[in-house]
């Protein structure tokens, strides 16, 4: 905008250091920054402390919020396309923020993949207390500056089908690991886990958001609790099903391992049980909790979305 002739454009951007723009490119090029400063970060991180294969240290942080940085502003971008637009043309707008949206999604589970992805897992408190962490705020956030009939169902969807299409691909190109020690000698990339069903919650949030309106406090509650109860119910019987023979094969995916892994019974097992029912109680309380804050903050923000005009 600042070197376009385009006047009334102009007049829609935000201005920063004598330069005009979108607000969603203010962001992209926050992001990009973060990215770039990410890489000698990670230089010395990796010299000071060797190498690493883990998607969470400090470096990869940084990269992590450079991404997702980028990702915010296009969808803020489209979303300001989306309000100006004319009602003919904000379907095609909606579609195009809530595809932003679900890749967005897609990079905060691939954060958390180390620690909420796997079945193994979903047995344990830890797998709802993180799924709860960031996930219902992006889901609600997107649903309630959408003009999509079904828009957490949409984002949860799109999230679905670029892990799908991850999973399958990878499965298929071969490579070989190079960084010792390597215990287990694959042949081929390793792929993401199975997708988490997200579907299922964004499901009932679409349904919640149309059915209580003018009271965000009772919405955001009963999101949270429902986000909660039913990743519950949807993973809790489908874990299962991943740990069994009948999962080890191209279309689910399951029972593979990367090079630094030491095979054995683990494998087939579930992990970090809670001690007692009680301990996972109490687990699961928290999630309810950080679901229903999360809900909230996710109103409170799309509520202010579906106002961005720049």
């Amino acid at each position: 905008m600042s070197f376009g002739a385009d006047t009334a454009a102009q007049g829609r951007g935000v201005r920063f250091w004598g330069f005009r723009g979108p607000l969603g490119a203010w962001v992209c090029i926050w992001g990009t920054l973060m990215m770039l400063a990410s890489a000698p970060f990670d230089n010395w991180w990796h010299n000071a402390y060797g190498l690493d294969v883990k998607i969470m240290s400090p470096p990869h942080a940084v990269l992590a919020w450079g991404m997702i940085g980028i990702q915010i502003g296009a969808m803020l971008m489209a979303l300001s396309r989306q309000n100006r637009a004319p009602p003919a043309e904000q379907r095609r707008l909606s579609l195009l923020y809530a595809a932003s949206a679900g890749i967005l999604l897609t990079m905060h589970a691939t954060v958390l993949m180390e620690y909420a992805a796997f079945p193994n897992d979903m047995h344990s408190a830890r797998f709802y207390r993180l799924t709860a962490l960031g996930m219902p705020l992006i889901l609600v956030a997107t649903a309630r500056a959408s003009r999509l009939r079904w828009p957490a169902t949409a984002t949860a969807v799109v999230y679905m089908v670029i892990v799908l299409l991850l999973m399958w691909a990878l499965q298929l190109a071969p490579a070989t690991a190079r960084l010792a020690p390597i215990y287990h000698p694959v042949t081929r990339m390793v792929p993401p886990p199975f997708p988490l069903l997200l579907v299922v919650p964004a499901l009932a949030i679409d349904l919640l958001m149309r059915r209580i309106r003018g009271h965000d406090w009772p919405l955001a509650g009963a999101i949270g609790a429902v986000f909660v109860l039913l990743m519950l119910a949807a993973h809790w019987w489908w874990a299962e099903f991943l740990l069994s023979p009948r999962a080890r094969n191209l279309l689910f995916g399951s029972d593979h391992w990367d090079y630094s892994a030491r095979l054995g019974d683990w494998r087939y097992q579930f992990w970090s049980r809670d001690a007692g029912t009680l301990v996972f109680l109490r687990g699961i309380g928290v999630a309810l909790l950080t679901a229903m804050l999360g809900s909230r903050l996710g109103l409170w923000i799309g509520s202010g979305m579906a106002r961005v005009q720049r």
